[in-house]
């Protein structure tokens, strides 16, 4: 069983940055695809990027290029660099892990085992 802690959300002004971090335990880090996710009130959850632990390898949605998924195989941690935040970046950011072997790297939510309690980024205008 995987447990997933976020951490570092807050409140920032338009144009301001946020870094989020997730701290894993109860699995081998390393073989684990991990993810986040994003849900805004009254919007379905959707996805924001994803990292593989082999190689490193990643996959963003439409924050490519403002947001920066990363890892640290050796504090079991997966962390989402967020900068040029806008309003509509408001939600509460979910982690989310998978172990099973994965050619290509998930967008659906439901490929995904394991999940945090979120954290909640509210951007300002």
């Amino acid at each position: 069983q995987v447990q997933l802690v976020e951490s570092g959300g807050g409140s920032v002004q338009a144009g301001g940055s946020l870094r989020l971090s997730c701290a894993a335990s109860g699995g081998t880090f390393s073989r684990y695809v991990m993810a986040w996710f994003r849900q805004a009130p009254g919007s379905r959850r959707e996805f924001v990027a994803a990292i593989r632990g082999s190689d490193g390898s990643t996959k963003y949605d439409s924050v490519k290029g403002r947001f920066t998924i990363s890892r640290d195989n050796a504090k079991n941690t997966v962390y989402l660099q967020m900068n040029s935040l806008k309003p509509e970046d408001t939600a509460v950011y979910y982690c989310a892990a998978v172990r099973r072997p994965i050619p290509e790297l998930p967008k659906l939510s439901g490929a995904y085992d394991y999940w945090g309690q979120g954290t909640q980024v509210t951007v300002s205008s």
